[in-house]
């Protein structure tokens, strides 16, 4: 095999383990991942996943970064999709909600799972996943800049309070939709969103 095939053949092994392992980490939390584990599920040996990774710390931040890009895949994407403005804005909470609704990862949200995990707990591993929440905090206001920038929303509008407000319902309605089996609850955010856009909407 070539150079460039075996580089190939390991990025792809590495892909399936960061999969398997953000599945895992959404339902159980980012403790619950072992290379012991992760060798046995995928039939890789243990030295094979090590190689990748080479410690469970490493591993873990491999894994938030790989949860952060489905994140921007299934979220952002198909915001950036859509002109700036408050029409944005909708994309993209809609977007969000469909992430938790139709849940990308078992566990639902990988980042509302993980954030109880290590909200306490210092060190790289919670720094990483802090810091893909000030990523998404950011391109939320953003958003909202935008839009108020447009005329669209009342200029007098407090866009990080806004922002604050909106993240709080969307987070809400999954976590209560997935403790309670009861899809209900992501209406209830819904209606919430929108209640909340149109107050402020010019």
């Amino acid at each position: 095999m070539s150079t460039d095939g075996r580089l190939l053949k390991g990025e792809k092994t590495r892909n399936v383990i960061l999969c398997r392992a953000a599945d895992i980490a959404s339902a159980e939390g980012l403790e619950g991942l072992s290379i012991g584990r992760l060798a046995a599920e995928l039939q890789i040996s243990k030295s094979g996943v090590f190689t990748h990774f080479g410690s469970k710390e490493e591993l873990q931040l491999a894994t938030v970064r790989k949860a952060s890009g489905l994140f921007r895949e299934h979220v952002i994407a198909p915001a950036l999709a859509v002109p700036a403005g408050l029409g944005r804005v909708r994309a993209l909470l809609d977007a969000w909600q469909r992430y938790q609704r139709e849940p990308v990862f078992p566990g639902g949200c990988f980042f509302h799972s993980t954030m109880a995990e290590f909200d306490a707990r210092p060190g790289r591993v919670r720094d990483a996943i802090a810091a893909s929440q000030r990523d998404w905090d950011a391109f939320l206001e953003q958003c909202l800049r935008e839009a108020r920038d447009r005329g669209e929303i009342d200029a007098s509008a407090d866009v990080p309070q806004l922002a604050f407000e909106l993240d709080a319902l969307c987070r809400t309605g999954g976590a209560h939709a997935l403790l309670h089996d009861d899809p209900s609850f992501h209406d209830r955010a819904a209606r919430a969103v929108r209640a909340r856009l149109a107050a402020v909407s010019s």
